[in-house]
């Protein structure tokens, strides 16, 4: 199970209590004169230039370390209020504005402003004018050093929850709770973790590569996965960008130049900042359930640089999970043409939905630049990245290198995770809990340095086998071993088989990635469940495992595969594989035939194959993200494409092999984000087979006999319909994100997201091929093109996905499907 699972499961165990710091804090909601909420008011400390924005529900915190006693409420189309504090601490006020007077003669605005005569609009457009002069673009190369503050905190805890019997022997951890100067939730600080950097970049050859220095983290320190997940979401991104990829959906930025058509525009204020003189301009999105912020920026008057911005995505955009995102930059003035990021702060709450007072996880990321430095060249072999390089040195950093070395201070509340976190580690109850969310993220129990598992595959169903039930398991020392042993036994209560499979793998060079490995399987395969195959002795399609299908399936194959080979990744995302296999295959069914003939008389016939093979595969995969360093690694769930080659060679008489054949194979997959359309899949896949062979070695196109949507296969085919020895497919597929339905006012609110997709599949058989088949089934290949196209509605409660599946052609087939539904479950942002 993948990261994003494990970090959603936490989600279900959180909360919070609050305490008061700051010196003036205000919440609150304002209304118009008929009782409804007023969205996006300026609520601002009068006197200060402290300000927030209301939500689409009028709601607003408001917080500042300085003591203020008048607020000011300002909206288009309202008048001005002043509301008097007549304490320090003012919570659940409720602020009604009146129509301005002056408007009541001309037009009542409803919240939109005018794109003509627009002082706002105009200052926007001379930013858009000198946005490529701004920042570290302006130089062929660039250092600086950077610090990294990565933070979990619950948040929304009161004080039942606080009593509750979860937290009996642990109640020593509220005494860290602290109020958020964003929201006005209370939070306590869970996990955090920092770390030192030096960065270069060079412009020209478009290279940046970051030295890590130091790293320190407390809490969940031994799983990677939360770490290297929320370092993910918060991804680079910059807001002179049209758009901003955020939890893999792109955001219209408030500075890009289709931002007219997209946000309100506000000129607010003006003042020196750090002698600069700057506009203030509010911005807040002209439709609901868009992927929009509001906020406000300051923008120098001379340069038209931004100074200093802050937004917040609208509560009612599409987005699963999160109930705010929250941002922070601030520059630098180098000199006039010159303006630096020095400060990113990014604060995301996550939650199963989004109620005021429901609870959740904030993940916080604060990041600093300093010390910049322009046109220190380093030699091009400087940017060539590591591959898997891991200095220990730089994790064991005492406390003093981090008093002398950070660059800020931690605050008491962080200070204090450190020591609360390495109590609690010692609490029997919080280990059992961890123990749990462990277990339910990754699959297996761990005892000791073996882990049992995967608990999931542990049931199965299919017509040869009948209940089909799996035990096994792996070694594991850490996230980092160099070498993993696992294996598996099954049986099936049908045919009364034991299965097993065991594999093993050895890192024997950590630098280039040279990988040893090696195992042997006997167990019961839908063999042709994806076209473009692997040789992981372990795996095992979800044809021949799922417990329900449309329609019956005996066409299983009894496979005994052995294989060993050799794997290095001497260059970062660049694989490459040689390796040796032994096979046997029959048919697993009485009504189901794998046989050919052997003679050139087409009279004799062979039920079982028997082949070696030897195969050459090349993976690339530009900007893959990894976690960890050890012999198994785990993907970082980002869109990258993918790149795949494989050549295989068959040896006729290599251990009483049958048949002499070359096979060349192609897979790309390219993941494309087209701005607030959407995101787009292509995956092309390409294969031809040189020589004579049986059914067995065979280009199956892959059907789908399930009730679910399987990536790489076609939905309305069944197993064996159609069969090839040279085959190109092309998959596309595109999710509108909800662009559509977010345009139907009585649909708005479901946040289901629009699919749309089509596939299709050119083969063609050899005549050789076609004429030593004994197998009883008549080849068919898609010489006219099969296709299929289909429309499916996604984000259903959050957690379902269902496609509609029309087929394009071949209509008058036998037992033909010519339209399917199928669905799919998963966590989706």
């Amino acid at each position: 199970m993948s990261k994003k699972y494990l970090f959603l499961v936490i989600i279900f165990i959180v909360s919070l209590f609050s305490t008061l710091f700051a010196q003036t804090k205000v919440s609150g909601m304002v209304l118009d004169k008929s009782n409804q909420p007023v969205p996006y008011a300026n609520i601002v400390f009068k006197g200060s230039n402290q300000g927030v924005m209301s939500n689409e529900d009028g709601r607003f915190y408001i917080e500042s370390p300085q003591t203020y006693d008048v607020l000011l409420i300002t909206s288009v189309g309202f008048s001005d209020k002043e509301i008097t504090l007549e304490k320090a601490v003012n919570y659940n006020f409720t602020v009604v504005l009146k129509d301005a007077e002056a408007l009541k003669e001309v037009v009542v605005f409803t919240g939109k402003t005018s794109k003509k005569n627009n002082p706002a609009l105009d200052i926007l457009r001379k930013i858009w004018e000198r946005k490529r002069k701004n920042g570290l673009y302006l130089f062929d190369q660039y250092q600086m050093e950077k610090y990294e503050k990565v933070e979990f905190d619950m948040n929304t805890i009161d004080s039942a929850f606080m009593k509750s019997k979860l937290f009996k022997g642990m109640e020593f951890v509220f005494k860290h709770v602290d109020t958020s100067r964003v929201t006005g939730k209370t939070y306590l600080p869970i996990f955090i973790n920092e770390s030192l950097s030096d960065v270069y970049g060079n412009n020209k050859l478009g290279k940046v590569k970051e030295k890590l220095k130091a790293n320190k983290n407390s809490g969940f320190s031994d799983n990677q996965q939360i770490l290297s997940f929320v370092k993910d979401l918060y991804s680079n991104y910059d807001i002179y960008n049209n758009h901003m990829t955020f939890f893999d959906k792109s955001f219209t930025s408030p500075l890009s130049k289709t931002g007219i058509d997209t946000y309100n525009y506000v000129l607010r204020d003006s003042a020196f900042i750090n002698k600069k003189w700057c506009y203030n301009i509010l911005f807040y999105p002209r439709r609901k359930n868009e992927l929009t912020f509001k906020g406000d920026f300051w923008v120098n008057d001379t340069t038209f640089a931004i100074k200093k911005i802050n937004m917040a995505v609208t509560k009612s955009a599409n987005i699963n999970w999160v109930k705010d995102i929250y941002i922070e930059q601030e520059f630098e003035v180098q000199n006039d043409s010159v303006f630096l990021l020095t400060r990113d702060h990014m604060m995301s709450d996550f939650a199963l939905n989004k109620k005021e007072e429901s609870k959740g996880v904030y993940g916080k990321r604060t990041t600093l630049y300093q010390n910049h430095q322009f046109n220190v060249e380093k030699p091009v072999a400087f940017y060539k990245e590591e591959v898997n390089y891991i200095d220990n040195e730089v994790y064991n950093r005492d406390e003093k290198y981090w008093e002398e070395n950070r660059f800020e201070n931690l605050n008491k509340d962080e200070k204090g995770i450190y020591k609360m976190l390495e109590t609690l580690q010692t609490v029997k109850k919080f280990k059992k809990l961890y123990n749990l969310v462990s277990i339910l993220g990754s699959g297996y129990i761990q005892f000791g340095h073996f882990d049992y598992g995967p608990i999931f595959s542990t049931f199965g169903y299919n017509e040869v086998e009948g209940v089909r039930i799996r035990t096994g398991g792996r070694t594991y020392f850490g996230p980092n071993d160099t070498w993993r042993l696992q294996g598996y036994t099954a049986y099936g209560f049908d045919d009364n088989k034991f299965k097993y499979g065991l594999s093993g793998k050895w890192m024997v060079d950590k630098k280039n990635r040279i990988i040893l490995s090696g195992g042997n399987r006997r167990d019961v395969e839908q063999i042709g469940a994806s076209l473009t195959t692997t040789n992981d002795v372990l795996g095992r399609s979800f044809a021949s495992s799922s417990l329900f299908n449309t329609s019956s399936n005996g066409k299983l194959t009894n496979i005994n595969l052995s294989n060993f080979a050799v794997e290095m990744e001497p260059v970062k995302n660049l694989t490459f594989q040689l390796g040796f296999s032994y096979r046997t295959l029959e048919s697993a069914s009485n009504t189901f035939s794998l046989d050919y003939y052997t003679d050139a008389t087409y009279t004799t016939t062979r039920k079982d194959v028997k082949q070696s093979e030897a195969n050459v595969q090349v993976e690339f995969s530009p900007n893959r993200k990894m976690i960890g360093f050890g012999v198994e690694r785990n993907v970082v769930d980002s869109p990258f494409s993918r790149f795949y080659v494989n050549y295989s060679h068959g040896f006729k008489g290599l251990l009483d092999s049958d048949f002499d054949y070359d096979k060349l194979q192609l897979y790309y997959k390219q993941p494309i984000i087209i701005g607030p359309l959407g995101r787009t899949n292509i995956t092309l896949e390409l294969g031809k087979t040189f020589g004579t062979i049986p059914l067995g070695l065979m280009s199956v196109i892959p059907g789908n006999q399930s009730y679910f949507t399987i990536e790489n296969t076609f939905s309305n085919l069944n197993f064996y319909e159609f069969i090839s020895d040279q085959y190109a497919t092309m998959q596309w597929e595109h999710n509108l994100q909800g662009r559509l339905f977010a345009r139907i006012p009585f649909m708005r609110k479901l946040n289901w997201r629009e699919i749309i997709g089509a596939r299709g599949v050119y083969g063609t058989i050899t005549d050789a091929n076609r004429a030593i088949n004994a197998s009883g089934l008549n080849y068919t290949a898609p010489e006219n093109v099969y296709w299929e196209y289909s429309a499916g509605i996604g984000n259903i409660f959050k957690v379902f996905r269902i496609d509609f599946t029309w087929r394009g052609n071949y209509l008058n087939a036998p037992d033909a499907q010519r339209f399917s539904v199928k669905g799919a479950f998963g966590f989706y942002f």
